[in-house]
C-alpha cells in the first residue's frame, strides 16, 4: 500500500483523469466553509438511520488519526454533526468528515478550521437510538465507500480510490501531473489547437 500522505499532493481534478466519473461524488457534497483545506486519508465509514446520528457519534471515538469519516446519512431532515462533534474529531486527530446529509454550527465549525464536506446545513439535531454500519460499506454521494479507501477531497470535489486501486492510481496520478507542471501553457495551447481542429475535421466540420 502506497503512503496515504501522498495523495494529498494530488488534486481530485487529477486524480478523476485516473480513476473515471465512477469514483467522483456528486456535486451536492460541497466545501461547507471556505477556503477549505484538501484532505486526504482512509475511509472509516458509517451509516446513520433517518433521524440519527448515533453511528457518527460513536465513529469519532474509533477512528484511527488520520482517517476521513463518511458518513451515508438518512436523511437531510436532520444534522448528524454539530460543533462539539467536529472539534472533537479534530482533537482525536480526524482528517475531516464527508457527509451525504447535513450538519449543524457551521460557524463553529469553520471557526475550529475542521474540514467538512456536506449536502447543507440544517440546525435540527438528530436522535442518537439507531445501530447502522460502523466501518463497512456505505454509499456516498453516489459513490460505494468501503473502509480503507482513499478519499481525497478539496474545493474540487470529492474522489474515493478503491484499496485494490491504491497503487496504480498514485503512480498513474503522479505521472499525470507531472506531466502537467512540466507543460507551459504555450505548449498546451498548441497540442489542443491541433487535436481539436483534427476532431472537427474527421467529423466533417468546416468553417
Amino acid at each position: 500500500m502506497p503512503d496515504h500522505t501522498a495523495f494529498k499532493a494530488l488534486s481530485p481534478t487529477t486524480l478523476a483523469d485516473v480513476t473515471g466519473r465512477a469514483r467522483v461524488m456528486d456535486i451536492g457534497i460541497r466545501p461547507m466553509w471556505q477556503p477549505i483545506p484538501r484532505i486526504a486519508g482512509p475511509a472509516y465509514p458509517v451509516e446513520c438511520a433517518p433521524g440519527d446520528n448515533l453511528m457518527l457519534h460513536a465513529a469519532i471515538y474509533r477512528a484511527p488519526p488520520g482517517s476521513v469519516i463518511v458518513v451515508q446519512a438518512g436523511d437531510i431532515d436532520y444534522a448528524v454533526s454539530g460543533g462539539n462533534v467536529c472539534a472533537v474529531a479534530q482533537r482525536r486527530g480526524i482528517a475531516g468528515f464527508v457527509i451525504d446529509g447535513v450538519i449543524r454550527d457551521i460557524a463553529e465549525v469553520r471557526e475550529e478550521g475542521f474540514p467538512v464536506f456536506a449536502r447543507g446545513v440544517m440546525p435540527v439535531p438528530g436522535e442518537k437510538h439507531v445501530l447502522g454500519i460502523l466501518n463497512g460499506i456505505v454509499r456516498c454521494g453516489g459513490v460505494e465507500v468501503a473502509s480503507g479507501d482513499i478519499v481525497v477531497a478539496d474545493e474540487e470535489g470529492i474522489v474515493v480510490v478503491p484499496a485494490d486501486d491504491q497503487d496504480a492510481v498514485l503512480e498513474a496520478a503522479q505521472a499525470q501531473a507531472a506531466l502537467d507542471a512540466a507543460r507551459t501553457l504555450d505548449e498546451w495551447e498548441a497540442a489542443h489547437h491541433a487535436r481539436i481542429e483534427a476532431i472537427l475535421r474527421d467529423k466533417g466540420f468546416s468553417d
